[in-house]
């Protein structure tokens, strides 16, 4: 469960809104069910042309606003229930009881009083649930597959009816609460905001510490006399409104039908006529404004913020002032405030806009990432930043600047994307209270109406006297005389002098800083292409030399005016050692930074390129409205041809780098255990200690030396998909290959040199243990891998029905009972071909101890698969058919798919209907079998991989309930026995050096028979 959705939902490229739209119907005061339940019916929602999906919005009789969304073609139901309370309305004595109260919302009612009903009803029918909480919302959604609607929807609605929280659960769930907040005691993003909280007024509620621990919800409520429980029965009780609440329902029921089911649920919940909360006053006064802090990360970071309290901006949504000021002040073009920053070397990066506050309120905030340099010149930046504001002002809102910001949100709007379900139900309940019924799905896009007076009402408000100044960097440590309560940052705050303010006040203006131009890179043309003759279901090689291969596939589905263009380029010498591989690193930063100011028209105009270094080289991709696609590959192209390294940029760029190498160590535990697990398991991964240990051997010289090598002999291989013709695909392919001919000189790559890295290959009975301590996080984790093999579709599906019926047990039995960790995860872990079950605690306990109990958790499941009825076993078998067969709903999201199977170089393209074909055919002896083979503690073809992360730090002394919690299988914390003890890998090397590789997957296509077509 997320605790907040967002923590920063500012952004450079702010949204972008829309101008046109369709309405479809008509508008009707009462629905013609005659339910008295339904008070207002609304069923003219304005939608996009391309939107196929109906909607009606209802108001109950009790006040609950409901949204139903029916789309006969959905692979997936999905609802979503957003409550406007959120943690600033916790009990000043007791921090976290909204987040809390999320929590135990999930963990039985009076109907379905088991704890894990609800989720395991979701897992066995193809299902899926979270929940978050914010400052002013707790929101709760589910997708399921479309029979199940009406009954997930009945279990879900006891949430808000008769929740038991329960003693025992109540108990145990403050661990998982605790352990959220430990998760996030070391990351910087959760401090800083944090921080800014706890520097607000203290008798705000935005002050407040939203996401609680043991301590607050347990150790001190206990001792100021309260029973935690019975506060959880009275918040729910007070603040759980129906007219508080918003719903939204997505299913492939009609939108009458939908209606038949919803309301008779959900008009039972209580309406106690609850005002939406709101905070007229902004959370920093005169007292805390003119302030800087100066505050100490744990990360090698170094950025600083600049933030404005102004208005709640809510309701001027159709001229959205914030977004035309956000814009502008983001703007990485020509003429922008942080072109002028970079030029002087002070910072990398700009984000500017406005930033939610809660209900009454808002900020404006500017974000930099600064150099060294910079870090030396933070007044020197406030004053630009300020010329540029003066600039604004001087030049006034301007006309064709709204109308472009305008015309790209009415161009997004009009060719929206469908989402998948469940982010879509969420996102709409989540703002159902803030607009119009009507103009729910367009209302965050529509921008209308041109005010310069409101537009110069914000500007008013970013003034030096209104302003506050955050600065974060390592330089401060020692020096500061402050630490914030909640996470322990070290910060020192200082009013800020009257003379600096006045200074800012009078800067005047700077003859660098100016309006954008005309953005050249917005589309004119939408048109589709002509269909070609030959629609085959799957991408179709068109092109296939010495030097590149390319796949093309026309979209005949979603019909939009856009288009992908991906390749990997191929060079052996990018990866053939920690000096290369940090060269091409190097190149692929460079060059994105000098390139950062042309592409950045192109992204707000909804064309994006994407440059990564791979393993293999580089990838390239190019994606958005097909109108100027080609223009803009070809531009990179060429642009990469000719590329200068700057010199000064070189220093930043490498300073940069290097800082993001050492940050690692700062990561989750988990996440550091999953990398070592493929640190260990690949044929070849350079680490980051070996990466930052070379990094000193990169120079300018030899950067410049190493880019002819590097594009001296490539191979590609690319994909073209959309909105594009078989020819037009072809000609961006051999446009790439002309350039890096004629101007580099590229010549072809051998057959041999385009190897691929393989996996290791375990033997049979192995228990391996490989050991890294972390510094940072109080909390360890550990990932146990058992591979089983190569993919091939058997195995594939043999090992995810596994997953599909372990992984409910697996989080219930490790996580709500046994209270492991907050993060308990359990999948399949895929690498060059070889997959395996890979299950990931993180947890306060040691790493041996949780390894006890996901062996004695994995034992257990061969009682569980025994006693399994043939229903049971069939129901998982369909619930893993749908989720396999569930239609991407973005072009994105397929062509990721085809990409996927490309660079995996396996060409499995119909890969979901073959693999679902025979999983039907799976029968639960197959499965026992394949768990008795691989994965039991006997298993003969047992290959165990075991990575602990140790923390160094001492660990709570455990003041809060079921510290000592027993053991599901009564042993009561003994760890269970194995019946082979661990072989330590100490050396990587000679570990390595003595293991045999698994051959590379094979093609599922016949590529002779795919070239012989050509």
């Amino acid at each position: 469960m997320l605790t907040f959705r967002t923590l920063f939902s500012v952004c450079k490229r702010t949204l972008l809104y829309a101008t046109t739209f369709t309405i479809r119907q008509t508008t009707r005061s009462i629905t013609s069910m005659g339910d008295s339940c339904i008070k207002h019916c609304v069923n003219n929602v304005i939608k996009s042309d391309g939107d196929d999906r109906h909607y009606r919005a209802l108001e109950l009789g009790n006040g609950m606003r409901v949204f139903l969304v029916s789309d006969p073609d959905t692979e997936k139901s999905s609802a979503a229930m957003d409550v406007y309370i959120g943690h600033m309305k916790d009990p000043r004595d007791i921090p976290g009881l909204a987040h809390f109260c999320e929590h135990m919302l999930f963990l039985g009612t009076q109907k379905y009083p088991s704890e894990n009903e609800y989720s395991k009803f979701l897992n066995e029918h193809a299902g899926s649930s979270n929940a978050f909480t914010s400052n002013e919302h707790t929101n709760y959604y589910f997708d399921v597959g479309p029979e199940y609607l009406s009954n997930t929807l009945d279990r879900f609605a006891q949430f808000f009816l008769e929740p038991l929280f329960t003693e025992s659960a109540t108990e145990r769930e403050i661990n998982a609460v605790n352990s959220e907040n430990d998760k996030n005691l070391q990351n910087d993003t959760w401090r800083l905001y944090q921080l800014e909280k706890s520097l607000a007024d203290p008798n705000h509620d935005y002050s407040k510490f939203g996401t609680g621990n043991k301590h607050t919800l347990w150790t001190r409520s206990k001792e100021l006399g309260y029973n935690i429980r019975d506060e959880l029965l009275k918040f729910h009780s007070q603040h759980y409104s129906a007219n508080l609440m918003s719903l939204t329902v997505l299913g492939k029921e009609s939108l009458d039908d939908l209606s038949a089911m919803v309301v008779p649920l959900f008009s039972a919940v209580t309406n106690k006529n609850l005002s939406v909360a709101e905070w007229p006053e902004p959370p920093f006064g005169a007292d805390q404004m003119c302030t800087a802090s100066y505050v100490v990360p744990v990360k090698d970071i170094r950025n600083m913020t600049l933030n404005w309290a102004i208005p709640d901006l809510h309701e001027h949504y159709k001229t959205n002032p914030g977004h035309y000021l956000g814009h502008l002040i983001g703007h990485e073009g020509k003429g922008s405030l942080l072109s002028e920053l970079k030029a002087r070397g002070w910072v990398n990066t700009l984000v500017g806009g406005q930033q939610q506050g809660a209900r009454g309120f808002m900020f404006f905030m500017v974000n930099v990432d600064l150099t060294a340099e910079g870090l030396e010149h933070v007044d020197d930046i406030i004053t630009l930043t300020y010329q540029y504001l003066n600039m604004l002002r001087k030049e006034g809102p301007k006309k064709w600047i709204f109308q472009e910001c305008a015309d790209l949100g009415a161009m997004q709007f009009r060719f929206k994307d469908k989402e998948r379900p469940r982010n879509y139900t969420s996102a709409l309940s989540g703002i159902l209270m803030d607009y119009p019924m009507e103009e729910v799905l367009c209302a965050q896009y529509l921008q209308s109406e041109f005010k310069p007076d409101l537009i110069n009402m914000v500007l008013d408000k970013l003034l030096p006297s209104n302003m506050r100044v955050s600065v974060v960097a390592k330089k401060f440590a020692g020096q500061t005389e402050k630490t914030e309560a909640w996470y322990g940052t070290d910060y020192k705050l200082e009013k800020i002098p009257a003379d600096k303010i006045k200074t800012w006040e009078n800067c005047g203006l700077h003859e660098a800083l100016s309006l954008p131009e005309v953005n050249e890179f917005i589309p004119t043309n939408f048109d589709l292409v002509p269909q070609e003759m030959e629609q085959p279901a799957a991408p179709m090689m068109v092109k296939n030399t010495g030097m590149a291969r390319l796949w093309y596939k026309q979209d005949n589905k979603f019909k939009l005016p856009k288009a992908f263009a991906s390749f990997e380029l191929t060079s052996p010498l990018a990866y053939i050692d920690p000096l290369h591989a940090n060269m091409a690193v190097m190149f692929v930063h460079l060059f994105k930074d000098a390139l950062n100011e042309y592409a950045y028209n192109a992204e707000i105009a909804g064309l994006k390129y994407v440059l990564n270094s791979t393993a293999y080289g580089m990838a390239l991709s190019v994606r958005g409205y097909s109108d100027k696609l080609a223009i803009l590959l070809r531009r990179i192209i060429e642009k990469m041809v000719t590329f200068d390294i700057d010199p000064k940029r070189y220093d930043i760029i490498k300073e940069a780098y290097g800082r993001s190498l050492r940050n690692f160590h700062a990561e989750q535990p988990h996440q550091h255990a999953v990398y070592f697990t493929s640190v260990v398991m690949s044929e070849l991964l350079w680490t980051q200690e070996e990466l930052l240990d070379t990094l000193e051997e990169v120079s300018l010289e030899k950067l410049k030396a190493f880019l002819p090598q590097l594009f001296s002999k490539m191979y590609i291989e690319g994909l073209v998909y959309g909105n594009v013709t078989k020819q037009g695909s072809v000609e961006m392919c051999e446009m790439l290959e002309n350039i890096l001919r004629e101007r580099l000189h590229t010549k072809e790559l051998l057959p041999s040199q385009r190897r691929r890295l393989r996996e290791l290959q375990l033997p049979d009975g192995c228990y391996y243990l490989y050991q890294r301590m972390n510094n940072v996080h109080k909390s360890s984790s550990i990932e146990i891998y058992y591979q089983v093999g190569q993919q091939q579709t058997t195995i594939n599906m043999l090992l995810e029905l596994f997953v599909q019926i372990i992984s409910e047990p697996c989080f219930n039995i490790l996580r709500t009972k046994e209270q492991l960790g907050y993060i308990v995860f359990s999948g399949i872990r895929r690498q060059s071909g070889v997959q395996g079950l890979r299950v990931i605690v993180q947890s306060d306990r040691t790493p041996q101890y949780v390894e006890s109990r996901i062996e004695a958790f994995l034992e257990t499941l061969r009682e569980t698969l025994g006693t399994m009825s043939a229903e049971e076993f069939q129901k998982h078998v369909m619930a893993l058919a749908l989720k396999r067969q569930e239609k991407p709903k973005k072009m994105s999201v397929q062509c990721n798919q085809y990409w996927s199977e490309i660079i995996a170089q396996q060409y499995n393209f119909d890969r979901d209907d073959i693999e679902v074909t025979y999983l039907k055919t799976v029968t639960k002896e197959d499965l026992i079998k394949f768990y008795e083979d691989n994965i039991s503690l006997s298993a003969p073809r047992r290959h165990k991989l075991s990575v602990h992360v140790l923390s160094s730090l001492e660990r709570g002394t455990g003041d809060g309930p079921s510290d000592a919690l027993d053991a599901a299988d009564g042993t009561n914390n003994q760890e269970v026995a194995t019946t082979v003890q661990p072989v330590i890998v100490e050396d990587l090397s000679a570990f390595k050096r003595d293991m045999a590789l698994y051959p590379l997957a094979k093609p599922y296509i016949d590529l002779q028979k795919a070239v012989s077509k050509l």
